[in-house]
């Protein structure tokens, strides 16, 4: 499996454009280079059965978030508010920083 580059960091705004949350707009979780996955909050909901530990505690139904293709989403710009690709560019003092390619402002990760 070929591994894809990705330039979506952990606590950015993305928006899925494909699948049945499309449209939906979240903050990525946790991102799986190898698996080409991306854990979006509040995106992908499933069930998850979870049987009971021991005699005191009952079974219960988890709702949790599944992993998405890395394809299936795309960055939200801070500044326009819309989706948008993503490029790079090196400032006078040597450090690389993102940018929106609508309107050139520079991406910063929100925490």
């Amino acid at each position: 499996m070929r591994h894809c580059s990705t330039n979506l960091r952990v606590n950015d705004k993305v928006e899925v454009i494909t699948g049945k949350d499309k449209g939906r707009v979240g903050k990525i979780l946790k991102i799986d280079r190898e698996k080409n996955k991306v854990l979006v909050e509040r995106i992908n909901l499933i069930k998850k059965h979870q049987k009971a530990k021991d005699a005191s505690q009952t079974g219960q139904i988890i709702e949790r978030e599944s992993s998405i293709n890395l394809s299936n989403v795309m960055l939200v710009c801070p500044e326009c508010a819309e989706t948008v690709r993503i490029g790079k560019k090196v400032l006078e003092d040597g450090t690389k920083v993102r940018i929106c390619k609508k309107c050139q402002a520079t991406i910063e990760s929100t925490k």
